[in-house]
């Protein structure tokens, strides 16, 4: 029999980017689970739940861009965030994570969908797909967790699962006496394994905070279906999803599934296969921009709604243009910025200048007859994020900055369609924090000459933050440093 237990939540691990259109639950067998739609464009992508280890707040960084394109629904897999902890021998079975899906589908008003899935959830993708073809469209796996007997994955003994012992080290935390015993150590083990690239402690940290969400009791109920997940099984759904658009997305050093396996399933469900050279299990989280213009890519060439439109200036003709990133952190940066813009165009006769801002920037803009470019309407509000971590007005800058995460992707994604569809011959960024991380992520991104104002470079630790706050910014330092003599171009 299965029982539900009370909901825990979801751990504010920053401000979201991106707040739900709608959000309900859907009741299956007495267990609820938690659903929210984001946008409204055509077609729909349902970002399917992973292991219950994390609940839909893995999607974070995926979320805001793609729903700027499509309807976007994420819900909550049974276990963590807003659903149920239901008990029982099949709660957490690959079928039940597959008819909870549809069940959000019809809770939505939803005939079918893009699927993208992350581990697990791109083993539930390629069931849902076999058991409710007309429900699915195409499938983006992520990592997925399609098992084969070679070469094995680091936790794939029965034996290490079940027997007791006197310490745990390694993979041998995969582990129920230990997950029982010490939860929090799971957690924080697993995680490093998920993000083994360097300077991923916010990815860690986050998915820490959201595995906490849930109990290793909880989790101990999953086990029945990794033992179901055999080559047999792996086989047969590569087969039934063969012929399907289908994209798999796969990190060469991800230690949790292994690469090969990946390959091997696009192989045999005739795929779309791209390796992350040098990355782990968690390319979603680590490569969110190149990750989400994939999916985006994928989704538009497989669904007819990639249009061509506009037309093409000869250089010669073209007019000169800046476009001017303006951080709304600190209203002083608008007066300065403006003198900025007034020598240049002082300097460059004919200039135009148009502006990426945001409340409460645009309002000393506006007055002073500036244009603003529409795409400013799209962006995540930065202001409301500090207004809210500064509470009575103590701000913490540093961990601010390291909370706004979200809000950074989303807003280097807005920038990106941005100069991706119109020619500009400068960028000007003041305090543009998310395109000195994002362009030194991803120089190929880089097509112009780029200008980056700033107070200030790099971080130091506040006495109250002791040995930990001390090691977050020697190792945020250390990035910077490192993304510039890596790539001193940008």
């Amino acid at each position: 029999m299965i029982t539900a237990i009370a909901q825990v939540g979801r751990t504010d691990t920053g401000t979201p980017a991106r707040s739900p259109d709608a959000e309900g639950f859907v009741e299956r067998d007495g267990v609820r689970v938690h659903w929210e739609s984001f946008g409204h464009a055509s077609p729909t992508l349902l970002l399917l739940p992973t292991w219950s280890i994390v609940h839909s707040a893995c999607w974070k960084l995926q979320v805001p861009y793609l729903s700027r394109h499509f309807r976007v629904i994420t819900f909550d897999g049974r276990g963590n965030g807003l659903s149920d902890r239901p008990r029982g021998p099949v709660a957490y079975m690959d079928p039940e994570f597959v008819d909870d899906a549809v069940a959000v589908l019809d809770a939505t008003g939803t005939d079918s969908a893009f699927l993208v899935g992350l581990s697990a959830g791109g083993r539930y993708a390629f069931r849902m797909a076999a058991a409710h073809p007309g429900r699915v469209r195409g499938i983006v796996s992520i990592a997925g967790r399609l098992s084969f007997d070679a070469p094995e994955s680091p936790y794939s003994k029965p034996e290490r699962f079940f027997e007791e012992r006197e310490s745990y080290e390694g993979f041998d935390k995969v582990n129920q006496h230990y997950w029982l015993s010490d939860w929090r150590g799971f957690v924080e083990f697993w995680f490093a394994q998920m993000f083994p690239e360097a300077h991923s402690t916010k990815q860690i940290e986050d998915a820490v905070a959201w595995g906490l969400d849930t109990d290793g009791e909880t989790i101990l109920q999953t086990a029945p279906s990794f033992a179901a997940a055999t080559e047999k099984v792996s086989r047969e759904l590569c087969e039934a999803v063969r012929g399907w658009p289908l994209l798999m997305i796969h990190g060469t050093d991800d230690r949790l599934v292994p690469f090969e396996w990946g390959q091997r399933v696009a192989e045999l469900a005739d795929g779309e296969f791209v390796a992350f050279e040098g990355s782990g299990h968690g390319t979603h989280a680590r490569e969110p921009v190149r990750v989400n213009l994939l999916i985006r890519d994928f989704v538009e060439r497989h669904c007819g709604s990639r249009r061509r439109t506009g037309a093409w200036r000869r250089v010669a003709a073209r007019p000169r243009r800046a476009l001017f990133v303006s951080s709304p952190i600190g209203l002083g940066h608008a007066w300065r910025d403006i003198s900025v813009a007034d020598e240049l165009r002082r300097r460059v006769p004919g200039l135009e200048v148009q502006w990426l801002a945001q409340d409460p920037v645009t309002t000393v803009l506006r007055e002073r007859g500036e244009e603003i470019h529409p795409a400013s309407l799209e962006l995540a509000p930065e202001s409301d994020h500090v207004d809210r971590e500064a509470g009575e007005h103590d701000l913490h800058a540093f961990q601010m900055l390291r909370r706004m995460d979200a809000i950074l992707c989303a807003n280097f994604m807005v920038f990106h369609d941005l100069v991706s569809q119109e020619h500009f011959d400068v960028w000007v960024g003041d305090e543009a924090w998310e395109l000195d991380h994002f362009l030194h992520e991803n120089p190929e991104l880089k097509t112009a000459p780029y200008v980056w104002l700033t107070d200030f470079v790099g971080f130091l630790p506040m006495p109250s933050g002791g040995e930990h706050e001390a090691f977050l910014t020697a190792d945020y330092n250390a990035e910077m440093i490192e993304h510039v003599e890596r790539h001193p171009r940008v």
